[in-house]
């Protein structure tokens, strides 16, 4: 596989992340029979969960089926910015909501990308956090008019962080002309996902009242003693309220709510080293980048500005390293032709889970609480609504005021026809390639 001209000679099917900080292997030497909370899930929402409830003088413990780092949490493109998407479904079809709720999906949503920024300084994180801008490029003229839009409608609202930027005064954001101009939304920015995990992981690791197991997959949820039973794969645990923080790797544990996401696998590769000046004509502000087709793809520069990262959904379904490798590669080349004779080192997938309304979302179910529905969103929301749950639950369960639970008065939807294998997939993928294709090479 590495004779191939796009592969770098120390080519590695692992995330790049992963060269700063790796998966932990921390397996609890007993699990507790008693507790105050099992969380289900080691990334950054159960993690965070887990440190809120400390914070509120309540016991915990972590379940994570594999090695802590393991999942989607180190496997991001490590983007950030104050928005989500309100008003279209996971299908595309549209949805309509409150202008009461939109409002306070938007004030989450800012204060989301607020709190990361408070969580790193409160707890000492070096993992590169900065706020450099996002350019959205136009993938096609009507994709253009379409910004114009969002952007009247942002500034209308009061948004003065964001400005249209015309396919003639691009190459000021970008090196490429494959856009057709774009948006640039300053509230935006990044940072080395791996790191920020390890960083979070250790701040949990500081609090005696959370028991950390690793290689711990929970196979069973039953009420028992006025709580629950959890039964694992190390025995079994009694407490008093449960935590699902399992994101695109929810399994069957509880079928409600696997029936509501979508595990949606997202590849991503880094490039190796640029050659002298490359870097900084392709990117001259450092800028995360991301676009308008329906089947997207997004990009950046690597913290030390070398390498680039490059994502997207080469296919909608888990695929092997090389295959995923050439088809991010031909896209990267796409946009960035001067890219064509840099090689790839790194290349891997996780999954992402989609909601049907492709928002986030937080609350209770059978009697247990979720975070769930990063949506593309992660890094900064999963850690904003795991705090805003583990201070709910805290504040229940010592009758403080844990604050308000966003998202936990919006259900979440059932999506039509689906019983958790995302059996539809490749279909929606099709149609929106189709669909992008028109627009871009017919309209």
């Amino acid at each position: 596989m590495t004779g191939n001209s796009i592969f770098a000679s120390d080519f590695k099917d692992e995330p790049y992340w992963w060269e700063a900080f790796r998966p932990q292997a921390i397996e609890a030497s007993s699990l507790p029979q008693k507790t105050d909370v099992v969380v289900v899930g080691g990334g950054y929402a159960g993690l965070a969960a887990a440190r809120a409830l400390a914070d509120g003088g309540v016991q915990s413990v972590v379940l994570e089926a594999g090695d802590f780092g393991s999942g989607a949490s180190t496997r991001s493109g490590g983007a950030i910015s104050a928005g989500l998407s309100v008003g279209k479904s996971f299908t595309g079809k549209t949805l309509a909501y409150a202008p009461d709720f939109v409002r306070e999906v938007v004030g989450w949503s800012i204060d989301a990308y607020r709190s990361l920024f408070e969580l790193v300084a409160a707890e000492g994180i070096e993992c590169h956090l900065e706020q450099r801008g996002r350019f959205l490029g136009a993938c096609a003229a009507s994709h253009y008019d379409g910004l114009r839009a969002r952007y009247e409608k942002l500034r209308a609202g009061g948004a003065t962080d964001c400005h249209l930027v015309s396919r003639d005064q691009q190459r000021a954001e970008i090196g490429s002309d494959f856009y057709h101009g774009g948006l640039v939304l300053e509230t935006a920015g990044k940072l080395h996902p791996a790191l920020f995990y390890g960083g979070l992981l250790a701040a949990v690791r500081r609090r005696n009242s959370i028991t950390l197991a690793g290689q711990c997959r929970a196979t069973s949820l039953t009420p028992a003693n006025g709580g629950w039973r959890v039964t694992t794969s190390q025995g079994d645990v009694q407490a008093r309220h449960v935590v699902l923080a399992t994101n695109g790797y929810t399994s069957n544990l509880v079928p409600t709510l696997q029936r509501r996401l979508v595990p949606v696998a997202s590849h991503v590769i880094a490039t190796e080293e640029l050659p002298p000046g490359l870097a900084g004509k392709f990117c001259p502000k450092g800028r995360t980048f991301s676009e308008t087709r329906r089947v997207l793809n997004y990009y950046r520069l690597s913290p030390d500005g070398k390498r680039v990262i490059f994502g997207g959904r080469a296919r909608f379904t888990e695929i092997d390293g090389a295959t995923r490798a050439r088809l991010l590669h031909a896209a990267l080349v796409e946009r960035v032709p001067e890219m064509a004779d840099v090689k790839v080192s790194h290349t891997w997938q996780g999954n992402v889970a989609f909601t049907y309304d492709a928002l986030p979302h937080a609350g209770e179910t059978e009697g247990l609480h979720f975070v769930v529905g990063c949506n593309g969103s992660g890094v900064s929301m999963m850690p904003y609504l795991g705090t805003a749950l583990g201070r709910a639950l805290a504040g229940k369960l010592t009758g403080k005021d844990g604050g308000k639970l966003p998202f936990a008065d919006a259900a979440l939807p059932r999506i039509p026809l689906y019983s958790g294998s995302p059996w539809f997939l490749p279909a929606i993928g099709g149609a929106f390639r189709a669909l992008d294709y028109f627009d871009e090479r017919i309209r």
